[in-house]
């Protein structure tokens, strides 16, 4: 039986989420594309003197209208030479489309980012890409149990852009021959989560979550729901250790690196990174479990990778090749500045990792690298 829909769930570390103004989503070299709508309502109230653009961008057409776009998107917005938006203001930090106009007059991608959602049958579930430098800091955070939470007062039931499954897709699948049902999926998302929040480490997390996922591909059914498999699992928790040397990250990196479109993908960096992650990163790794645990909870939850894979060893090698990446972006971090890992450095890490993951690898190819577990 399906959830009622319409039902939004978030982690309760994003829960209460909202905008710092740190300017960063608006201020890089991104085309945020709009509609024809949003569009023409944009372009009226420039003619009409209700919005303009930032000083910076005096003297530039603020649209930019392509017939390459896509059929439904109307116009991208102009940057300027720094990358930022035109309607960016760089004094205040904020969007003037959205001071001077309200949030309604957004385009879709301003108004959603960073969240990441998934609506399907049961309802809304939402995380946050944590490149966005607020949703990073909440992993931090020591306030709140970790934990799914319902209705949070910064997500109002809406039609949230994201991963949208409809009655004629196929639920997530247990592995490749076998799909789950919403309530097994629903108790096997918890699981991840519960996990995440009870482990010692991040690494511990992952490894029980390898075992968890080992055990529930090999159920079978008769008779048994799902659900009631997830609630059999193993309670005792794997135990795991950060590793010594950045081997197994470099190699998640570079997969990832693959699933990027050619033109998205950044000049090769990785020099010195394996001996910058043995001199610097493991000695206060174990210092950020909670963030780090934390993030691993945000990839098990509201995951698109379970529609675009192949299986629950699939999401987990996803979430096990995030911490890799995080790792590798910790190892860069702390060679840039040649010291060792800190708080501030590790937030820039996550922001790096959650920048290749969610903003310039192709979702559907990272699903299709990580399903190759299935077959292991």
């Amino acid at each position: 039986m399906h959830e009622k829909p319409g039902k939004v769930r978030a982690l309760s570390i994003h829960a209460d989420y909202r905008c710092r103004h740190s300017g960063v989503c608006c201020s890089l070299h991104w085309d945020v594309p709009m509609t024809l709508p949003v569009y023409r309502s944009l372009e009226e109230a420039v003619a009409t003197g209700r919005l303009r653009t930032s000083p910076e961008a005096a003297g530039l057409d603020p649209f930019v209208v392509n017939p390459a776009l896509p059929e439904d998107e109307a116009a991208i917005f102009e940057r300027i030479e720094s990358g930022a938006c035109v309607f960016f203001d760089r004094e205040s930090h904020l969007c003037l489309v959205h001071r001077d106009l309200g949030e309604q007059a957004l385009a879709t991608t301003c108004r959603t980012f960073p969240r990441l959602a998934v609506q399907d049958a049961r309802g809304t579930f939402i995380t946050l890409s944590h490149f966005c430098p607020t949703a990073a800091s909440q992993l931090f955070r020591e306030d709140v149990p970790l934990e799914i939470v319902e209705g949070p007062p910064a997500f109002p039931p809406a039609d949230y852009d994201g991963l949208t499954v409809t009655e004629g897709d196929l639920p997530p699948l247990l592995r490749p021959d076998v799909l789950m049902d919403d309530a097994g999926y629903t108790a096997w998302e918890r699981h991840m989560v519960a996990v995440s929040a009870a482990a010692g480490s991040a690494e511990a997390a992952v490894a029980t979550l390898t075992r968890d996922a080992s055990v529930l591909r090999r159920w079978t059914g008769d008779g048994e729901p799902l659900r009631d498999e997830v609630a059999r699992l193993p309670r005792d928790l794997v135990s795991a250790a950060p590793p010594a040397t950045l081997d197994t990250g470099l190699r998640a990196y570079l997969e990832a690196m693959s699933c990027v479109p050619d033109d998205l993908r950044p000049v090769p960096d990785e020099q010195g990174l394996a001996e910058a992650y043995e001199r610097f990163v493991p000695s206060t790794w174990t210092e950020f479990s909670r963030p780090l645990r934390h993030y691993v909870a945000a990839k098990a939850f509201a995951s698109w990778t379970a529609y675009q894979g192949r299986g629950v060893a699939t999401i987990v090698r996803g979430i096990g090749a995030a911490l890799d990446i995080v790792r590798v972006e910790a190892a860069r971090q702390c060679r840039n500045a040649n010291a060792p890992l800190d708080a501030a450095r590790l937030k820039e890490a996550i922001r790096a990792a959650d920048f290749l993951l969610n903003h310039l690898a192709t979702g559907d190819a990272l699903a299709e690298a990580w399903s190759s577990v299935e077959a292991e």
